[in-house]
């Protein structure tokens, strides 16, 4: 393997700022950066690595601290070798947290009746999901990758739940309370605005993983909601043809929001990879959760009007 070259992002956050300092390390975390001590992290040199660290550096300046981002082919204290077992290790434990909880549910699967299998396959498919979001950042190939991809790929052989809900009566649901769960990505952000603007105009929205937290509420894209992932379909998908949407550009878009949140390769879509990076990059911002939505509503406008204008 030839020896690659290194980003590092060195930075100084004021003591005052803990709060940022969680969301930095979260977003380093998620690209796939791992610390080389305390203050500095890095990852391969790539343009799109760079482009990410450059903008964490931009955010780390907003917030009254200093950063810098060298460009290196090698790292005067450690050698490459050890460098690159950082990020084994570091790989290593994600998948070793995938592969518990894969053997814990296919246990739980065995003891489970048919009934409750629709909620495994949920999971399931959620686990698989978590591991493709590993395999993204796993920049050289962990051994450990092999075993959970094994293990997954035989994981629960259980009815997948019905692709077909029943048809909703849309007038059953005006001026109705939405509820789903906090820090919305683009499913749900897309959910709510095809609610507010095709389905429910005067629907309000409120945000709890619980799905008896609000009285009356109609629950979406999460566990046991009344509008959910059905069969391959995401929850925006599944509101589409359970309410009988049709407008132009619509069923594009359902493409666009079900390649981005499910990325099972079923359409060749990625103009949601830039949706899902703003929503993210909003939330990071701290933004309150009705707020995501709200400047959501306006890229979904914007999507549209696009989609109908080709």
């Amino acid at each position: 393997m030839p020896t690659p070259a290194w980003l590092i992002l060195l930075y100084t956050l004021p003591a005052s700022k803990a709060a940022a300092r969680l969301s930095l390390w979260r977003q380093l975390k998620r690209l796939g950066a791992v610390s080389l001590k305390t203050s500095a992290y890095i990852m391969p040199q790539r343009p799109e690595h760079e482009e990410s660290l450059q903008w964490l550096a931009q955010q780390i300046r907003e917030h009254g601290g200093e950063a810098s981002l060298l460009r290196s082919a090698e790292v005067d204290t450690i050698s490459p070798h050890d460098v690159i077992d950082l990020f084994q290790a570091a790989r290593s434990e994600d998948y070793l947290e995938i592969l518990t909880a894969a053997n814990a549910l296919e246990a739980t699967g065995r003891r489970k009746t048919t009934a409750a299998s629709s909620d495994l396959a949920i999971e399931a498919g959620r686990l698989k999901k978590r591991f493709a979001g590993v395999r993204k950042i796993d920049f050289f190939d962990c051994p450990k990758a092999s075993e959970v991809k094994e293990v997954l790929a035989g994981l629960l052989p259980v009815e997948k739940p019905p692709k077909q809900g029943f048809p909703a009566n849309i007038a059953a649901y005006q001026g109705r309370l939405w509820q789903t769960r906090p820090k919305p990505e683009l499913d749900r952000v897309a959910s709510a605005w095809l609610i507010k603007r095709f389905i429910d105009p005067t629907a309000t929205f409120v945000f709890s993983p619980e799905r008896n937290a609000f009285q009356n509420a109609v629950t979406y894209d999460m566990l046991h909601a009344d509008f959910g992932h059905e069969g391959d379909d995401c929850t925006f998908e599944t509101l589409v043809r359970r309410f009988s949407v049709n407008a132009p550009g619509l069923d594009e878009a359902a493409q666009i929001v079900h390649a981005a949140d499910l990325e099972d390769a079923k359409f060749a879509r990625t103009e949601g990879l830039g949706l899902l990076a703003v929503l993210r990059g909003w939330a990071t911002q701290e933004l309150a959760d009705n707020g995501i939505l709200q400047r959501g509503f306006d890229l979904m406008d914007g999507l549209l009007s696009h989609l109908k204008s080709r």
